[in-house]
């Protein structure tokens, strides 16, 4: 008991899991926003079929939040349009990821609750999972913040190490230093806040969640800079709690997820005569290849075979969490279903939106091997420096000068 409870006080868990999940939702959103950009007025602006009024009537009752609602102009439009862009960018790679993520969620809901017909089952698991990356370090591993972070203690290790003459420079070690960047971004966001508190623009849920937000976060940079000591431990310990709780939920939602769409799949008829899989096969929509779809339907054999095989995947997969070969075996056919779906069905953004969601339960292992390979994918084959030559005396390793091999760098990416 006391060691588990170190363990999720201590640290933040699971973090390339908290990576993954980030870099995976980011990128559908990012994707989906950048493909509908032609159409964007007519899914989400003033040109929608789901006109502003019937919006506001609709927000009036369930008291969803979406920033289009404070205005009809096209203007302001484009403008919340483009803050989505640009947060699922920040985002993905990891730039300002505590500040991207917040953007990111009102991003998704001001677009989504503005025109709640346009998604296809996908919106509703990015809807969730942009609130649930809000309280999460997902900016631990693979992320440019940790980049930058890494570099910056580098430079302040060999500060420390230079002696005294690097203090005289400026180079020595003195604690967070200011953040213009970061303070222009958090002032800009405060003024936006102040602005729409002032003109009555937020329900008074959404008002208190924002601005607490907001002076939490003031409180953090005020720890971090002038009392790093236990107040900074006390704060590490709260985040940390609050992630794993995060990530915790994240997981159950997965399962709640597919247990549920098992079950009710049990209690309809096609599926349980195995020919549920025929129909969407013979529909306009979901036929972007139409021949690879007609020769798939006219397997009889195959198509009983997957919509039981569907069925029994999406019921079992929750119960396999305490096996972790079987779940790993459940987990990658998930997946390829999920790509099967985007190819034949041609639902691309309701399959990476669950392959996403699926990654929450891919292992570290796997996962820091993927991250290195990607690395070296990254920065190329490395042509290592050639040796100065020594008049007079021959190579000790027989490579002309060149040095041995050594192993492969560390991974850049973490």
């Amino acid at each position: 008991m006391a060691q588990g409870l170190a363990r999720v006080t201590g640290s933040a868990l699971a973090p390339y899991q908290a990576a993954i999940v980030r870099i995976g939702f980011a990128l559908t959103w990012l994707a989906f926003l950048l493909r509908e950009w032609p159409h964007r007025s007519e899914l989400y602006g003033p040109d929608s079929a789901w006109s502003f009024d019937l919006a506001k009537r609709l927000v009036a009752g369930n008291h969803a939040f979406t920033a289009l609602l404070w205005s009809d102009s096209r203007g302001w439009f484009e403008l919340v349009y483009a803050v989505a862009v640009v947060s699922s960018a920040m985002l993905l790679v990891g730039w300002r990821t505590r500040t991207a993520s917040v953007l990111f969620m009102i991003g998704v809901l001001s677009l989504q609750n503005r025109s709640v017909f346009m998604g296809d089952g996908g919106d509703n698991v990015v809807h969730l999972m942009a609130i649930y990356l809000v309280f999460t370090r997902c900016g631990q591993v693979w992320s440019l913040d940790r980049r930058l972070a890494a570099r910056a203690e580098a430079k302040a290790r060999a500060a420390a190490a230079s002696g005294p003459d690097a203090a005289d420079d400026g180079l020595a070690v003195r604690g967070p230093g200011i953040d213009p960047a970061g303070i222009a971004l958090w002032t800009l966001l405060g003024a936006a806040l102040v602005v729409a508190t002032a003109m009555d623009k937020l329900s008074t849920e959404w008002e208190v969640a924002l601005w607490a937000g907001l002076l939490i976060q003031a409180l953090w940079w005020a720890v971090r800079r002038y009392a790093p000591g236990e107040p900074r431990t006390v704060l590490d310990i709260m985040t940390n709690v609050i992630h794993n709780g995060a990530m915790l939920v994240i997981v159950v939602e997965v399962c709640l997820i597919y247990s549920t769409a098992g079950w009710y799949k049990i209690q309809g008829s096609r599926w349980e005569d195995g020919t549920a899989l025929y129909y969407p096969l013979h529909l306009d929509d979901f036929t972007p290849w139409p021949g690879l779809s007609h020769a798939l339907a006219g397997n009889s054999l195959m198509v009983m075979l997957i919509t039981y095989g569907t069925v029994m995947v999406q019921v079992a997969f929750p119960f396999t969490l305490f096996n972790r070969r079987v779940k790993n075996v459940l987990l990658v056919a998930m997946m390829l279903e999920h790509a099967s779906i985007a190819i034949v069905l041609g639902l691309p953004f309701f399959s990476l939106a669950m392959i996403a969601a699926d990654a929450v339960f891919l292992p570290t292992g796997f996962l820091r091997w993927l991250g290195g390979r990607i690395a070296q994918l990254l920065r190329g084959p490395v042509t290592p420096p050639k040796a100065p030559a020594v008049p007079g005396q021959r190579p000790a390793d027989g490579n002309d000068g060149q040095p041995a091999a050594g192993p492969p760098p560390t991974d850049a990416l973490t």
